[in-house]
């Protein structure tokens, strides 16, 4: 394969297409970044170029994410509870995912087979709790609170995120994040 092809556009997508069928005919251990390249139609080298090893094609948006998180939290008004903020910073990852719901579907698959990508998944998410917790904090809410309001805000984007790949009606993730925020805060004041 000659040098013309790491620079045709769209390298990175087809990677990433590319690994989801890899991982789910050949099963993740099984894959080598070599297969990976050629089924892309590129070099090694370009498949680094875009990631470090083959995990990251799976995990590559998660700081990206994380910041439209984060930066939510700082910009929602003041006068908003912990549970507000934290329901409407991730809401704001909608529009994050609008164009993925395919790839998030088959993603989330290939993680679930697989005991050390699920591993690799839940630190994210912990690594993910701990932002929104220090955003919280930043914006002046206690210490125990924002603890608690990142775990709910991890609840909800879990449940919602789960609900909107197996959602084939076209409902959005942001509706997803809220309706699963509205039913817990149900379920918490039941008596």
């Amino acid at each position: 394969m000659g040098d013309v092809a790491r620079w045709e556009p769209g390298a990175r997508e087809r990677l990433m297409m590319a690994a989801l069928d890899a991982f789910t005919e050949e099963g993740f251990e099984q894959t080598t970044v070599a297969g990976l390249a050629e089924r892309a139609g590129v070099t090694e080298r370009t498949f680094f170029r875009h990631f470090a090893d083959k995990r990251e094609v799976l995990f590559q948006g998660s700081d990206e994410m994380q910041g439209v998180v984060t930066a939510a939290i700082a910009a929602e008004p003041e006068h908003l509870t912990p549970v507000e903020v934290i329901t409407r910073a991730f809401e704001a990852v909608g529009p994050f995912f609008a164009e993925r719901h395919e790839f998030a579907r088959r993603r989330a698959a290939a993680i679930a087979a697989n005991t050390n990508l699920l591993e690799r998944e839940l630190l994210k998410l912990q690594t993910l709790k701990a932002a929104t917790a220090d955003a919280l904090r930043a914006r002046g809410v206690l210490e125990s609170d924002a603890t608690l309001a990142a775990e709910f805000g991890a609840t909800i984007f879990h449940v919602g995120f789960e609900r909107w790949i197996d959602d084939p009606t076209g409902v959005g993730l942001d509706q997803h994040v809220r309706r699963t925020s509205d039913e817990l805060k149900v379920l918490i004041t039941r008596e």
